[in-house]
């Protein structure tokens, strides 16, 4: 049982946690620009391949007839009860996502249609890893892109205490061979996770003895580990009211978003957060109109961005969510047509999201139309942005880094899509 007893235990018994919570405001402050300020990027992956055109769809037009006569069972209504809520460019977002829209009202939240990678595959295993590599055309690739950001990202203090957070389990592959990564699903669990409390913390004590007794790549990587824990024990796994009254849905990705704005309100450094949503692959059931279990889904992932955004707004220019930009993304879309069984088959171009208090919100990216002479192999929304498009101009824009070659190899032809403010560094 948790109590200030185990609480002032741990403070009497770990050297490090009165240094780290001293250092708190440093670490977070050495963000190598000299503004004591640093971004921080929360890559959300909507994992089985997310319907994007059940997401934000046409309203008007040719492609609204297309639309409509691909999808007899799911098409969104694009008016009366339960309408699309309307975005720019012919557009609507599902209403489920009612949260977002009233963000995207305010400019701080971007849409880009028929995005994704042109390697073609419809395995869900083959994109993930691809797109997560950063690396379409090849597998060879030993590391992330988030890791390889990480490690050119110019200005990068030598020492940061959690510089990238995997809310998971088990650390996704665009953390491929970061050291760094802190993965965590749950502070309560953060733990050595052998006996009881007063058995873990002795054991602590003992491990921090033999990491402080040597200074090679494990024992850092050790020190490292327990440091995160004294902290998070400390600070991350209280009670804490989200501010200005955020409310984060009652839901597994409800809670590892509010993870997400505790850690970032510790302010210790953290630079990139990535965040998985699973439940992506409708095959079948997907609903009807704008009800169902997609737009439950639609729903959890548009109410938790919103908390997470309103959680960090400090009001004013101090609001945290002004150094924030959420990018969403999906290994593909699905199939133009619906199938038998009221849902819809793997397809290809998808639909990215991107939100911050940097963002310049609206639809961005050019649209390929539904017709079906524009679609992929026939059958397909088209990929006309590259997603390697999107996360640089986030990377050079907003993190400060052009090392587009080091984070994607092979990458060529990048042109910002004025997605998000900042300076336009030229890519190296």
């Amino acid at each position: 049982m948790k109590g200030i007893t185990r609480r002032g235990f741990v403070a009497g018994c770990s050297a490090g946690l009165a240094a780290l919570t001293a250092s708190r405001l440093s670490l977070a402050g050495a963000a190598g620009d000299g503004s004591g300020e640093h971004e921080t990027l929360v890559v959300i992956f909507l994992r089985g391949g997310a319907d994007g055109l059940s997401i934000v769809a046409p309203v008007e037009g040719e492609d609204r007839g297309h639309y409509e006569a691909a999808r007899p069972e799911l098409a969104l209504p694009s008016s009366g009860e339960n309408a699309l809520l309307p975005l720019e460019r012919g557009f609507g977002l599902h209403p489920a996502a009612a949260p977002l829209h009233e963000l995207y009202q305010e400019g701080r939240l971007a849409v880009i249609h028929a995005a994704g990678m042109h390697a073609g595959t419809r395995s869900h295993f083959d994109a993930q890893e691809l797109m997560e590599l950063g690396t379409p055309s090849s597998r060879a690739t030993t590391t992330g892109w988030i890791t390889r950001h990480l490690a050119s990202a110019p200005g990068m203090p030598d020492e940061i205490l959690m510089p990238a957070l995997a809310v998971s389990d088990a650390q996704p592959t665009s953390l491929r061979g970061s050291r760094e990564t802190i993965s965590m699903d749950d502070p309560d669990s953060f733990d050595i996770g052998t006996g009881g409390w007063r058995w873990r913390d002795v054991q602590r004590m003992a491990l921090r003895r033999i990491y402080t007794s040597g200074l090679g790549r494990i024992h850092v990587a050790g020190l490292q580990a327990l440091d995160a824990m004294d902290l998070i024990e400390a600070y991350a796994d209280e009670d804490i009211e989200p501010a200005n009254g955020a409310e984060y849905p009652s839901t597994s990705f409800g809670r590892q978003m509010a993870l997400v704005a505790r850690i970032a309100k510790l302010g210790i450094g953290l630079r990139v957060a990535a965040v998985d949503l699973g439940g992506w692959d409708t095959h079948e059931s997907q609903g009807s109109g704008a009800g169902g279990y997609f737009a439950g889904q639609v729903e959890n992932l548009a109410s938790a961005m919103a908390a997470l955004y309103i959680d960090l707004d400090g009001g004013g220019g101090d609001g945290l969510n002004r150094r924030l930009t959420v990018v969403v993304q999906s290994e593909f879309g699905r199939r133009f047509r619906e199938n038998g069984n009221r849902g819809t088959d793997h397809g290809h171009g998808q639909v990215m999201l991107v939100l911050g208090g940097a963002v310049n919100g609206g639809v961005h990216g050019r649209w390929p139309g539904l017709a079906p002479e524009t679609l992929y192999d026939g059958a397909d929304l088209a990929v006309a942005t590259d997603y390697r498009r999107v996360l640089s101009e986030i990377l050079i824009r907003r993190t400060g880094n052009p090392n587009l070659s080091v984070v994607f190899p092979g990458y060529t032809g990048y042109e910002p899509l004025g997605i998000v403010a900042g300076e336009d560094l030229t890519p190296v």
